[in-house]
């Protein structure tokens, strides 16, 4: 017969053998609940694990904190969580939330920025969001001390934040995401920039103008049509005369544009001012940039919208004239 002593101390055994399996897979391996509930957490950096662990405990990601942290203690895990911010589904294993935040998986918001947009309309977008703070980002944008750490000159980052689809999360901020946005203009401007030194044109005169035509065109093949006539009234000493360098010059734009905004004089104004305005009007894309650096071998020196997207191009202002008295009845 077994003495009660050793009995007692199989029975010990064989319930910690049972047991502790079970604890540990439920700590480790156990999934909340099987509904996919989305929850969102932001780590700040700085933040220790204890506080994740309690955070992901009341949010309902993980069902013991205490358990999370021994988890990572056995993957000596507790100092290697990356901040940011975190989406988990209550489905989701504590092994498999650990996993994300050993491996840094933030969140990351897909952002597209249309071609010719404007600092404003960036800002917006980008505070729409909730990656930015509106005024944060339009202040960043015009602080001469971080647009000379940038490499680049100026009293604003106005045309350098290339248009593109990006892949932003929130730990980045403004000045990540700014960052990103000029890196990837400085890339493609690498692709021009011989054209443009022997040009004599400056990143800032190619790119105020590549604004220009990025308003005024809306077809990539009229782009350097565009281009060729704004290059000869330049060479010829004639203004630009282009409505979208009046409106950016407006204090506000009700999308009408009239006789007597022509006669405002503004630094943006080019039918008051001569040759290029003092810096760009909006963000331009790929196709604008190479086609201020390379116009149509074309003699054109007016071009009237036909008000379905394309343009009339004519080489003398009584040419001109009689496409504006076509097109503009034709739009009334």
């Amino acid at each position: 017969m077994i003495p009660m002593k050793r009995r007692s101390i199989q029975a010990i055994a064989l319930l910690a053998i049972t047991f502790v399996p079970i604890h540990l897979y439920i700590g480790f391996f156990a999934p909340p609940d099987d509904k996919q509930e989305v929850r969102t957490l932001f780590i700040p950096p700085g933040a220790s694990f204890r506080w994740v662990a309690l955070k992901l405990e009341e949010m309902g990601v993980i069902r013991d904190a205490d358990r999370f942290s021994l988890l990572a203690r056995m993957r000596r895990a507790v100092k290697q969580i990356k901040a940011g911010e975190y989406e988990f589904t209550t489905s989701m294993s504590p092994w498999r939330v650990l996993d994300m935040l050993i491996d840094g998986r933030v969140k990351e918001y897909t952002v597209t920025i249309p071609e010719g947009y404007n600092l404003k309309q960036i800002a917006e977008l980008l505070a729409s969001k909730g990656l930015v703070e509106r005024e944060d980002f339009l202040s960043l944008a015009y602080d001469r001390e971080f647009i000379e750490s940038l490499g680049l000159e100026g009293n604003s980052l106005e045309g350098y934040l290339f248009p593109d689809t990006y892949r932003f999360n929130k730990l980045m901020g403004a000045r990540g995401i700014v960052r990103k946005m000029v890196d990837n203009f400085n890339r493609v401007y690498r692709e021009i920039e011989a054209e443009a030194t022997r040009q004599g044109l400056s990143m800032k005169e190619v790119v105020t103008l590549a604004s220009i035509i990025e308003k005024e065109a809306k077809l990539d093949e009229e782009k350097p049509l565009i281009s060729a006539v704004f290059h000869n009234r330049l060479r010829m000493g004639l203004k630009l005369q282009s409505d979208p360098t009046v409106i950016y010059g407006l204090p506000s734009f009700d999308g009408n544009l009239r006789k007597e905004d022509l006669l405002t004089p503004t630094p943006y104004n080019t039918y008051i001012i001569s040759g290029l305005p003092p810096g760009p009007i909006s963000n331009p894309g790929r196709a604008s940039l190479i086609a201020a650096v390379r116009p149509a071998p074309v003699d054109y020196l007016y071009f009237v919208s036909r008000n379905d997207g394309s343009h009339h191009f004519s080489r003398t202002l009584m040419e001109h004239n009689r496409a504006v008295m076509i097109y503009q009845k034709k739009g009334e």
